[in-house]
């Protein structure tokens, strides 16, 4: 039997990094992406994509991809004016990667993606009385994808990239607490957990312009970081000087017990 929290509380997820590894697909497409577009000149390594997401604001990895094409020929003495990229035509590149080239059929890098939790973690948060929702820069396709295909679930509150403007702006974190406290009588305490800079920058701005709620955010270590210590560690730094609260090894480890710690 699972205890119930002396104080209530809401857990909203992000995904990426937290629900799935997504070091094999999201990370893989942006790196082939940066190498298809700089015509296999450059190609940038985990470290390189954690340097850029570490700015806080480069959530979306289209963006990102488009980002770091622009530095590299910026490096190359090329103009950003002079490029004239095509989004488009990067996203489209991108997601023939990630969900494959048919868009019916799946057969992309999204199908090969490890399961950072399981579904009876989320029945331990629901047993001890604690609200839970997804809010993901992801697209909602790929979102449902991993929710519902692959963990099972049945119609979880969700807020996805169409839904709500990109993190750090916590619209969609305000969003998807609006759905999980409707009917509620009491103003639960918000626990965030995310694994980027920018998801720690979002709880950051929830309270700024929300201060009369708790807002907690909880980073978590995506597990390619953690191949080796000194990575881990100043991952970890990073998470906690954007505004976590605590920084854990996986998902699973912010249990009602640890959750009830936090508040």
């Amino acid at each position: 039997m699972t205890q119930q929290l002396t104080t209530p509380a809401i857990v909203v997820f992000d995904i990426d990094g937290i629900v799935r590894d997504v070091g094999g697909s999201y990370r893989r497409a942006l790196a082939d992406t940066v190498e298809y577009f700089t015509n296999k000149a450059y190609r940038p390594t985990s470290p390189d994509i954690d340097q850029l997401k570490s700015e806080g604001i480069w959530n979306n990895d289209w963006e990102a991809s488009q980002e770091l094409i622009y530095r590299y020929f910026q490096s190359q003495g090329t103009s950003r004016e002079e490029l004239q990229l095509d989004y488009s035509t990067i996203v489209a590149f991108f997601q023939s990667r990630y969900r494959g080239p048919d868009l019916d059929n799946w057969t992309g890098y999204i199908c090969n993606e490890p399961l950072l939790l399981q579904p009876s973690y989320l029945e331990q948060l629901t047993q001890a009385g604690i609200a839970w929702g997804f809010f993901s820069g992801a697209t909602r396709g790929s979102a449902t994808y991993v929710l519902q295909t692959r963990l099972g679930l049945q119609s979880p509150v969700l807020i996805a990239m169409e839904d709500a403007p990109g993190k750090p702006d916590p619209t969609g974190l305000f969003a998807t607490v609006g759905l999980l406290e409707d009917g509620l009588d009491n103003t639960p305490a918000i626990i965030y957990v995310g694994d980027t800079v920018a998801d720690m920058y979002t709880v950051v701005k929830a309270r700024e312009i929300n201060p009369h709620r708790t807002w907690i955010g909880v980073g978590v270590l995506p597990p390619h970081v953690q191949e080796t210590t000194a990575r881990s560690d100043a991952y970890g730094e990073s998470l906690m000087k954007a505004g976590a609260a605590v920084v854990l090894n996986n998902v699973e480890q912010l249990n009602p017990a640890k959750i009830q710690e936090l508040l």
